[in-house]
C-alpha cells in the first residue's frame, strides 16, 4: 500500500520535503498532496508516483472543497491497491506523513480514511495524530521531516539521505538554453542573483550593488518571480552589456533550478531559491538578516555559506521575517555590506577552484 505525504505549505518546505519521500520510496509508492502552486516542483520526481493538488485558497476553498479533496485522496489510494478486490475498503492509504503540521491538514488526512497519521509533536493538528515525532529544533528541517519516516531507533542519516532533489524535464532544460544565449561564445561563468523573498525584512538592499562587483568577474543572472522583474532590471541598469541576464519571471520552477544547477553560484536572501539551488547542489552565499540558518532552512549544497550581521542583539526578531523591523532600523541588513557578500562568493569560488584541481 502506498503511502501518503501532505505538505501544503510554501514552495521551499515542498523542496525540504523530497528527502522524506525519496525515503518512503524506497518501501513502496508515495502519493504526496500539494497545493497547485507547488505541484510542479515534483513533477519527472521518481519517488513521487501520484500528485494530489489541495487547491486551499482557491477552487478547494471552503468545507466543499475540503470535502472534494479528501474524496480525492481517498479515491486515490484505493486505485492505487495492486488487489482489485479491497476496492470496497474503507480505508485508502495505511499512513499519512503530516509535512505540513495545521489542524486541517490533519483532518484532511482523517477524512480521507488515512488510519495511521504521522507529525511532529509541536504541530497545531498532533491531537488528530496516532504517532508523534519529536521535532528536532537544533536540526536542519529537511532533516526533521525525514524523522517522520523513522523509528527512535534509527541511525542518524549520512549527508545525502537529507539532500533535497529535483528533476527538470527536457522542457526544462530547453527554456534554460534559450535563455543564456545572449553568453554564446563567452568564456565568463555566471553567477546567479536571487534578491526577492515574500518578506519585506528578508530583502537585502545591496544586490545592485553586488551585481556590479560579480560582473568584474562573472556574468550575472537575475532569477525570481514576476514580482522581482523591475528589480532585475535595476540591477542590469547597473551593468556593462551583455554582461547581464533578467530571468526574473521567465522561468518556471523546475527551469530556475536547471539555471542554478549551471550557475557557478547562487547569492539569494533567506528563500526559495537556496532550497533550490541546494537541490542541485549549487554553491550558496545565502543572505540572513531577521532570520537565522539554525531555524533550520539554511543552505545544504556542499561549499555554501553564510552573510550575516555578526553582532545583533536583536537577531533574530521572527520566524519568518516581518514586513517591517519591529525596532525601526533594520540593521540586519543596512549594516551587510556588498563588498563583505562579494567576499565570501569569492572564498567560495576560490574553494571551488582548488577542489578541482
Amino acid at each position: 500500500m502506498a503511502s501518503l505525504v501532505i505538505q501544503t505549505s510554501f514552495l521551499g518546505d515542498v523542496i525540504l520535503t523530497t528527502p522524506l519521500i525519496a525515503e518512503l520510496a524506497r518501501r513502496g509508492p508515495v502519493d504526496v498532496v500539494t497545493t497547485a502552486g507547488s505541484a510542479g516542483v515534483l513533477a519527472n520526481h521518481p519517488s513521487v508516483r501520484k500528485i494530489i493538488v489541495y487547491d486551499k485558497h482557491g477552487a478547494d476553498s471552503g468545507v466543499r472543497g475540503f470535502a472534494r479533496t479528501a474524496r480525492r485522496i481517498r479515491l486515490a489510494g484505493i486505485s492505487g491497491t495492486a488487489t482489485t478486490q479491497l476496492a470496497g475498503q474503507r480505508e485508502s492509504y495505511d499512513t499519512a506523513y503530516m509535512a505540513q503540521g495545521s489542524v486541517t491538514s490533519a483532518s484532511l488526512a482523517l477524512a480521507a480514511g488515512v488510519r495511521k497519521r504521522i507529525g511532529f509533536n509541536t504541530s497545531a493538528g498532533r491531537r488528530l495524530y496516532t504517532a508523534r515525532v519529536e521535532y528536532r529544533f537544533d536540526r536542519h528541517h529537511a532533516e526533521r521531516l525525514w524523522w517522520l519516516s523513522m523509528t527512535e531507533c534509527a541511525d542518524e542519516p549520512q549527508p545525502y539521505q537529507i539532500a533535497p532533489s529535483l528533476y527538470p524535464g527536457a522542457a526544462d532544460v530547453s527554456s534554460v538554453d534559450t535563455l543564456l544565449e545572449s553568453f554564446a561564445g563567452s568564456p565568463r561563468s555566471f553567477v546567479a542573483l536571487a534578491p526577492g523573498s515574500a518578506w519585506g525584512t528578508k530583502r537585502w538592499p545591496f544586490f545592485p550593488e553586488l551585481a556590479v562587483q560579480v560582473a568584474s568577474r562573472h556574468n550575472v543572472v537575475i532569477v525570481g518571480g514576476s514580482n522581482d522583474v523591475a528589480l532585475g532590471e535595476e540591477i542590469l541598469g547597473r551593468l556593462p552589456p551583455r554582461s547581464g541576464i533578467n530571468g526574473a519571471g521567465a522561468l518556471g520552477i523546475l527551469a530556475s533550478a536547471e539555471l542554478l544547477r549551471r550557475a557557478a553560484a547562487l547569492v539569494t536572501n533567506d528563500s526559495a531559491p537556496q532550497h533550490l539551488a541546494s537541490a542541485m547542489a549549487t554553491p550558496t552565499i545565502a543572505v540572513f538578516g531577521p532570520t537565522v540558518p539554525e531555524f533550520g532552512f539554511g543552505p545544504l549544497a556542499p561549499r555554501s555559506t553564510i552573510a550575516s550581521h555578526p553582532s545583533l542583539a536583536c537577531r533574530p526578531c521572527d520566524k519568518h521575517g516581518p514586513e517591517r523591523c519591529p525596532l525601526g532600523h533594520w540593521r540586519c541588513m543596512r549594516e551587510l555590506s556588498a563588498a563583505t557578500v562579494f567576499h565570501l562568493l569569492e572564498q567560495t569560488q576560490n574553494t571551488l577552484k582548488r577542489a578541482t584541481r
